[in-house]
């Protein structure tokens, strides 16, 4: 039987419980603030469950909700987590509809406002125009959740033979942007735009292994590398620094342009970078040679900025093509900064016994497939120290690298 009435509930205002029946019972606080709450138990353990304030739940309601509790208890559900599974449907309903308002232009333009902040302007507007060219038209009205394996092909198979490079950069934007969208809560499952083991068994692998040979990087010979290096030496400008970090590392102009400080361990020997700064958005470590630890050392920290190669230009580091002016006015007008890579490459396989894998992995290059990749997981840390001291031993032969650098004016 009832033990409170609607009038007796108004009125109370003495701090303390008040039983109505059955578990439920109605807390007065000593604010004054009255609130509905069922005692239950449930596999012998007691527990509660707030049912809402009052006046907003009224006694009549209270006990109706008090009711509805006690019906699922009578089939073995447990009110509470009955509840908060409603509620996060309820969440989930609410976070599926704001996502289905946000596009995937949208989203391209939060990542590369997220991201653009270290890209050159022409990298950054490059970046833009061929999703505007090549993809806009097809995904960039849908939201991430409706971006499938069969949108992502519409985009990519018209261009993937005439234009299979660019196809792939595509490619690999998107899949940056579904990968960020992931991130945000704002789509699930699998990224259809990813190439190894999902996209690679649809899409020709032949013309992308073609479109990699297509471009080709003007290279100095591998044997002329040290009489350069050691003009570079005479040239104390962090653009000649940069350039013969460049070469010793097999890095990319961009990797050594915005490197930082924070990245270099010079006690360990080794170089972090992020997988922000990588091509494969991947986070790699080079190991850095005897001579390229000397070459850092004698590298001068710029009060306020985290760059070894600060510039007074918007990227805050020395200008696009800062080394490869170097390199003209050093009479090499017919080489370029990627170049070294494959100077590199030329004398490993010439001059060296280290696996495809080691050299490739030195490289950045993981050509391993998707089940080989799964089982050996090795960077080849060790192996590439060794192969890339070699290359430092090589290209300064019986020489030791002389510290100190001057600062030349950069051009905005």
């Amino acid at each position: 039987m009832s033990k409170l009435n609607p009038k007796q509930v108004e009125n109370l205002i003495t701090p303390g419980t008040y039983e109505d029946g059955s578990g439920l019972r109605l807390v007065v606080k000593p604010s004054g603030r009255k609130s509905w709450l069922l005692r239950f138990q449930l596999a012998g353990r007691r527990r509660e469950m707030g049912l809402g304030a009052y006046p907003e739940i009224s006694l009549k309601n209270a006990r109706l909700a008090a009711n509805t509790q006690r019906a699922l208890l009578a089939t073995g559900i447990d009110p509470l987590a009955a509840r908060d599974a409603e509620r996060q449907a309820r969440q989930d309903a609410q976070q599926a509809s704001e996502a289905r308002q946000i596009t995937f232009e949208s989203l391209a333009l939060d990542y590369q406002q997220a991201h653009g902040a270290t890209w050159s302007e022409k990298w950054r507007k490059g970046w833009l125009r061929k999703l505007d060219l090549y993809a806009f038209g097809t995904i960039g009205k849908l939201p991430a959740t409706e971006i499938n394996t069969e949108q992502v092909l519409k985009v990519l198979q018209p261009i993937w033979v005439s234009k299979t490079r660019t196809a792939d950069e595509v490619r690999g934007q998107i899949e940056q942007i579904l990968d960020a969208a992931k991130a945000r809560g704002l789509r699930s499952g699998e990224n259809p735009a990813r190439w190894r083991g999902h996209l690679d068994n649809l899409l020709s692998r032949a013309e992308k292994k073609k479109a990699r040979k297509r471009q080709h990087f003007a290279a100095m010979q591998w044997q002329s590398v040290p009489a350069l290096m050691e003009h570079l030496q005479a040239d104390k400008s962090l653009q000649s620094i940069a350039t013969q970090l460049l070469i010793l590392t097999g890095a990319r102009a961009r990797m050594v342009r915005f490197a930082c400080w924070d990245e270099l361990d010079l006690e360990a020997g080794l170089w972090a970078l992020p997988s922000e700064r990588m091509k494969t958005r991947v986070p790699f470590t080079i190991p850095l040679a005897e001579a390229v630890i000397r070459l850092l050392r004698g590298i001068p920290r710029i009060d306020g900025s985290p760059y070894l190669f600060p510039g007074q230009g918007k990227s805050g580091v020395i200008h696009d093509n800062a080394m490869r002016n170097l390199l003209h006015q050093m009479g090499h007008q017919d080489i370029t900064r990627h170049g070294f890579r494959s100077s590199f490459r030329d004398w490993a396989a010439e001059n060296t016994h280290y696996p495809r894998e080691v050299c490739e992995m030195a490289l950045a290059h993981d050509e391993r497939d998707q089940t080989e990749g799964a089982y050996s997981r090795s960077d080849f840390l060790d192996k590439r120290r060794a192969l890339m001291q070699e290359w430092a031993n090589f290209v300064f032969p019986s020489k030791t690298i002389e510290t100190g650098t001057k600062n030349s004016p950069e051009q905005p």
